[in-house]
């Protein structure tokens, strides 16, 4: 399979801290599987402590923190390739546009561009990206109910920088917004027509034949 083939089945969710990701991610999954697809399901970042050391280092020092992030994915992608060859879809929370967005952001244009290019290089860009759109009061409202203790970029300035760099982000088509104050359910319901019609029909995929036989 070629790499824009497996692309084409990669769908991304994105969006600030607090907008729902982690739920919103995993309901899709589920609902594309009622549906008749072999669906994987990722998260990002993939190592804990590394995307924990982005984070710390994104505050002071955007490029770096980019960087390990990027560091993240290229380790990854191996398997985000066998995921993409053994299932129909792959739905991942986060992808590389959360460090265009975030790290990108944060950077003068000339750095921001190269920061993008790195992004593609590391890893496979998503086929389909939904991004879920939630005002960053609203969204730190939700983040104080969860821990008294905020992560490094859940600040509101931080947070309202990266929203607008989101929507212009989601200006191409093949990006669905969806408000990410309503219901989880009815974010999928909305959400889950467009991917249908660009997915077709579903069909499991067939593992290459070396796959077959180890499993």
């Amino acid at each position: 399979m070629t790499r824009r083939r497996r692309a084409e089945r990669l769908v991304a969710v994105e969006g600030i801290d607090g907008s729902g990701k982690s739920t919103f991610a995993p309901a899709l999954a589920r609902a594309l599987r009622r549906r008749g697809w072999s669906v994987a399901l990722r998260r990002e970042p993939n190592d804990r402590a590394l995307g924990a050391l982005a984070q710390s280092t994104s505050v002071l020092d955007p490029w770096t923190g980019g960087v390990y992030f990027t560091l993240d994915r290229w380790v990854a992608r191996g398997a985000l390739e066998a995921d993409l060859t053994a299932h129909d879809v792959v739905v991942t929370d986060r992808s590389f546009y959360s460090t265009l967005a975030y790290q990108g952001s944060a950077l003068k244009t000339d750095a921001a561009r190269r920061l993008a290019r790195l992004q593609k290089s590391a890893t496979i860009a998503p086929g389909r990206v939904v991004l879920l759109d939630l005002p960053p009061a609203v969204a730190l409202r939700r983040l104080g109910g969860r821990s008294n203790r905020r992560a490094p970029l859940e600040r509101r300035a931080i947070l309202e920088r990266v929203s607008r760099a989101y929507r212009t982000l989601a200006r191409s088509p093949r990006w669905v917004t969806v408000d990410a104050r309503i219901p989880t359910q009815a974010a999928v319901d909305l959400v889950l027509p467009r991917l249908e019609r660009w997915l077709g029909a579903p069909g499991r995929r067939t593992l290459p034949r070396r796959a077959r036989r180890r499993t």
